[in-house]
């Protein structure tokens, strides 16, 4: 791609943005505010963090480009992609299900662009270890596997590894449940529950992604993949992780609301999680952890009663 067009200039729009620019691409960086580019080129989502000069930070959507990265938050996917012209391919790299309509990315994507190429890219990566062109892996999904291996092979680097898969579907479930279960496991270790607890709701985690996987017309094998257990284990272990570091300070008996207040990024599954719970309910899914974080999440519950919620459940053979 020689010119790639990275909407949203948050951690990970910026990541993006330099990726780009390292795999040969001009890249155009939307911003809401491009004059809060400093005069080192560092933006403040990344503090630090130096953009390359063939990256443009500019308040104007891309009229034209080879491929269009979506990086803005999840709940403002519609909003901004509703704004888009041009038939290039619109990868989403937003993680989460729309609130009100339980839509996922790339349903949002058909609403508004029906007919126009479409993907999706997730993995286990933290920004500011991309930014810094630490090694790492993705997957780039589309229903057109050709058009998937080209983006992949486009986007890729000696820092990044980027496969290529045919299952966007399974990929954004993926993207979206874990960073419910995240909030789980964190609350589970700001509680002082241990390290036991922890292992088992990542485990346990992975069988209901599996579950929404499979029964949304995703493939069973993308849940062992980077865009599930390995996206979900970064995101309940990492201490970068917003999902994380949100639930071990519920676990401390923290209110949501100040926690939220406290805190100038998002941590997508507070508004992923109820919207996660009501789908699995509406297709029959069992999902227990993601429907007790959600009545966590939602006041409908408290701390202990969600642990308890969890633990007397019917044992059950696995």
């Amino acid at each position: 791609m020689s010119k790639v067009a990275v909407i949203g200039a948050g951690a990970w729009g910026i990541a993006l943005s330099i990726q780009a620019a390292r795999a040969g691409a001009s890249v155009s960086l939307w911003a809401r505010d491009p004059g809060r580019l400093d005069a080192d080129r560092c933006l403040p989502r990344l503090p630090g963090v130096r953009l390359p000069p063939t990256v443009e930070v500019t308040a104007m959507l891309p009229e034209r480009a080879d491929l269009v990265l979506l990086a803005v938050p999840m709940q403002h996917l519609r909003a901004v992609a509703g704004r888009l012209t041009g038939r290039s391919p619109l990868i989403v790299c937003c993680k989460g299900v729309e609130r009100g309509t339980a839509l996922l990315p790339g349903e949002i994507l058909a609403d508004l662009h029906r007919g126009r190429p479409r993907g999706v890219l997730s993995g286990p990566n933290f920004a500011g270890e991309i930014a810094a062109g630490l090694p790492a892996a993705a997957v780039l999904a589309c229903r057109d596997l050709g058009l998937a291996r080209r983006l992949a092979a486009s986007l890729s680097g000696d820092g990044l590894r980027i496969y290529a898969g045919a299952d966007p579907i399974g990929v954004e479930i993926g993207g979206a449940a874990k960073n419910v279960i995240a909030i789980a496991a964190g609350a589970a270790i700001g509680a002082g529950h241990g390290e036991n607890a922890r292992a088992a709701l990542i485990t346990r985690g992975i069988a209901e992604l599996s579950r929404l996987i499979v029964a949304l017309g995703g493939a069973p094998e993308t849940a062992s993949g980077l865009s599930g257990i390995g996206d979900l284990v970064l995101t309940c272990t990492g201490q970068s992780s917003r999902n994380f570091s949100l639930g071990v300070e519920l676990g401390q008996g923290r209110d949501l609301a100040a926690i939220l207040a406290g805190r100038s990024t998002v941590a997508e599954g507070v508004e992923t999680a109820p919207a996660l719970a009501a789908r699995a309910a509406a297709a029959g899914i069992d999902v227990p952890i993601i429907a007790t974080v959600a009545a966590l999440l939602t006041g409908q519950i408290g701390l202990e009663a969600a642990k308890t919620a969890l633990m007397r459940r019917p044992l059950a053979i696995e």
